[in-house]
This record gives C-alpha cells, sequence and structure tokens, in this order.
C-alpha cells in the first residue's frame, strides 16, 4: 500500500513538472460576449448583434452554439420587462446576429450562454445596449 502511494506521488509530481511554464488551461471565463453597436433602434424588428471573442489572443470565436438568450430592461430598473430574442444566422466569422422586439427605447440587457467548441463549460456573457427613439 506504501508503495503504491509514493508511485502515485512520483507520477503526480512529474507530471506537474512537466508541463511548461506559463502554459494555462482554457475556461469559460476565458472567452467574453461584446456588443458589435452599443446603440439600436428600437422596434419590433431590431437587430442586435454581439461578438464573441477569445481574451487570450483576441481573436473571434465562430461556430459557437448559442442555446440561451434573454433580453430585458434591467439597466433602466425593470428587469421583469423582457422580451423574444430570435437567432439569425451567423454571416461574419464570431459575430452573433438575433432580432428582438425592443417595444420601448432606454437600456437593454442582453445575456447569452453557449457551448464553444472544445469548451466544457458554459460560456456565459452580457451586454448592455440603449434602444434609440
Amino acid at each position: 500500500m506504501k508503495r503504491n502511494l509514493s508511485v502515485r506521488a512520483v507520477v503526480a509530481a512529474f507530471a506537474v513538472l512537466t508541463v511548461p511554464a506559463g502554459t494555462a488551461l482554457a475556461g469559460a471565463g476565458d472567452y467574453e460576449f461584446q456588443p458589435v453597436a452599443s446603440e439600436v433602434k428600437h422596434g419590433s424588428q431590431a437587430e442586435v448583434a454581439v461578438r464573441l471573442v477569445d481574451k487570450r489572443s483576441g481573436n473571434p470565436v465562430s461556430g459557437a452554439v448559442i442555446f440561451t438568450t434573454r433580453m430585458d430592461m434591467a439597466p433602466d430598473g425593470m428587469e421583469m420587462m423582457t422580451t423574444s430574442v430570435e437567432n439569425l444566422p451567423e454571416t461574419e466569422s464570431g459575430i452573433y446576429r438575433f432580432r428582438a422586439n425592443l417595444s420601448m427605447a432606454g437600456g437593454w440587457r442582453f445575456k447569452v450562454a453557449a457551448k464553444v467548441q472544445g469548451e466544457p463549460d458554459t460560456v456565459q456573457g452580457e451586454v448592455v445596449l440603449k434602444a434609440l427613439p
């Protein structure tokens, strides 16, 4: 039993020592959603676009699967004021477009959750937009 533990300890120490310094594993926190435009015209067919960026490289991330969205007026103190969001096709690498009924001018919060290829955790983010009259 003692020998088995010491072998495990040696293997674990070797694994730690063989990882190059400065090497970091990717995580959901390494990605960020950014607004393409922070101001949009309000209306029933308002288009909202967000960019998904790998913060380590600054490169856009395409092919993510958006599976949860929520649009509400939390910035104006009306979190219960929500609207539906429709996914639109990705036409530019790393840019995800949506259609929403921004029924009134003001501040809107857009929460997004996505799965990124090769990333086991869900990538989540939120952007604040201003709907103009």
